[in-house]
């Protein structure tokens, strides 16, 4: 097993805890699944927030893709203000950011890296292309901090 790795906050607190591994629930790693499946063949994307500091995914966010893209996405700027006022005022920040891939595999694009700004996020990637000749999706989790992919493993659970 890897050592966590250690980076600095981004809201000013003590330095993040970066484990290797997302556990995520069942009901909430399905949720994700369906939302990719159901904009496809546009990019779905999203947050699963959680209690600030905890690393424990629990309130599913689905967004919507303002590109209304199959190669792109992006947050409507609208909306990810009222998403960080919420969060703000729930103590909560987003555990995992989410997005689909529709004809290529579940891997960050440069252009995922190159937005990737949360450095204590697990970056989820749904491809929803069958890329490996294992089934119609692929779920996979990546940590992305200074333009540094590290994928990590995926620990699906009943409950927390």
């Amino acid at each position: 097993m890897r050592a966590a790795s250690y980076h600095p906050s981004v809201r000013g607190g003590p330095p993040l805890i970066l484990t290797p591994m997302l556990t995520i629930t069942q009901a909430l790693y399905d949720q994700i699944v369906a939302h990719a499946r159901k904009d496809h063949p546009d990019e779905a994307c999203g947050v699963v927030a959680g209690p600030a500091g905890s690393d424990r995914p629990e309130r599913f966010i689905a967004m919507l893709n303002a590109a209304m893209s199959p190669t792109f996405y992006e947050f409507d700027s609208g909306d990810l203000l009222k998403l960080y006022r919420e969060l703000d005022d729930r103590d909560e920040e987003p555990v995992v950011i989410y997005h689909s891939h529709t004809a290529t595999e579940a891997y960050p694009s440069r252009t995922d890296i190159s937005y990737a700004n949360e450095p204590g996020a697990h970056y989820v990637l749904v491809s929803t292309a069958d890329t490996d000749g294992l089934g119609d999706f692929q779920f996979r989790s990546f940590r992305i901090v200074d333009a540094e992919v590290t994928e990590e493993e995926v620990r699906v659970v009943e409950t927390y």
